[in-house]
């Protein structure tokens, strides 16, 4: 059995997880954390399937050679393309993926006209096929892929004129549509949250999954005995690009300084 002080893994292809990881310190403050940054890969996005899983297995591989009692995939492509493999390879451990907050966002939407702010890889998916096949039926959902929005924020870019510029061309479609919420489909986007709220009608709903995520993974640690209840120990970041880089961007998306970012070399 899994040691109760374990660390839990955290993956995505770059810093977008953070914002996942947040959501679980804020609900389980005593986990400690293990965040791997896949950055010498990103963006998933653009990515095939098989090379995502390849990934995904080795981050894992990683994650339970250092004895983590859990992994969270705190990426929606990442989710789509490697989460059903990794549940085969490894049926006793808890695993948490990400997906589109398609369900709550048909409850919340008054016009009945959804927006999909995502990656290509995400709405090209089977599984977000099927998540609008099983909650959107009642519902207009309008979808938008956003090349180029995580290679900026990765960059450390929240608020450009750029970026403004490129969000503002996405979302400016899916209100024209007479979308009254919006889901973030990338875990990337809730950074983008403030210049989003500027962008938008103050009625318009903006709805992630990562305190959903936290839940989840609550539920899966309670379920099996493993949730930590002593002190964490400080979040432990690792990198497969360049660390002095994610050294540099964590305060900004972390809200803390960090002593030490890890290779990762896998």
């Amino acid at each position: 059995m899994a040691d109760r002080s374990a660390p839990v893994g955290v993956m995505d292809s770059g810093v977008g997880g953070l914002s996942v990881l947040a959501e679980i310190r804020r609900l389980l403050p005593h986990e400690s954390l293990l965040y791997v940054a896949d950055c010498g890969h990103v963006p998933y996005g653009e990515k095939s399937p098989d090379y995502i899983r390849e990934r995904c297995r080795r981050i894992a591989e990683f994650f339970h050679a250092r004895g983590a009692k859990a992994m969270v995939l705190a990426c929606n492509t990442a989710t789509v393309a490697a989460v059903a493999d990794l549940r085969e390879r490894y049926p006793d451990w808890p695993l948490v993926g990400m997906e589109p907050a398609v369900k709550p966002a048909a409850a919340a939407t008054r016009s009945g006209v959804v927006g999909v702010l995502a990656t290509t890889g995400t709405l090209q998916s089977a599984k977000f096929a099927a998540l609008l096949d099983r909650f959107a039926n009642d519902v207009q959902v309008v979808t938008q892929p956003c090349p180029g929005l995580v290679e900026l924020i990765e960059a450390g870019d929240l608020n450009s004129p750029l970026l403004r510029q490129m969000l503002l061309g996405y979302v400016q479609p899916l209100l024209a549509a007479g979308c009254d919420t919006l889901i973030l489909g990338c875990t990337h986007y809730p950074f983008l949250r403030p210049l989003l709220a500027d962008m938008v009608p103050a009625e318009v709903a903006i709805i992630d999954t990562g305190a959903a995520v936290a839940r989840q993974l609550q539920r899966l640690l309670l379920a099996r005995d493993l949730l930590a209840d002593g002190p964490a120990r400080e979040a432990e970041f690792c990198s497969s690009g360049d660390t002095q880089h994610l050294h540099k961007i964590l305060p900004l998306l972390w809200g803390a300084s960090v002593e030490q970012v890890s290779a990762f070399h896998l």
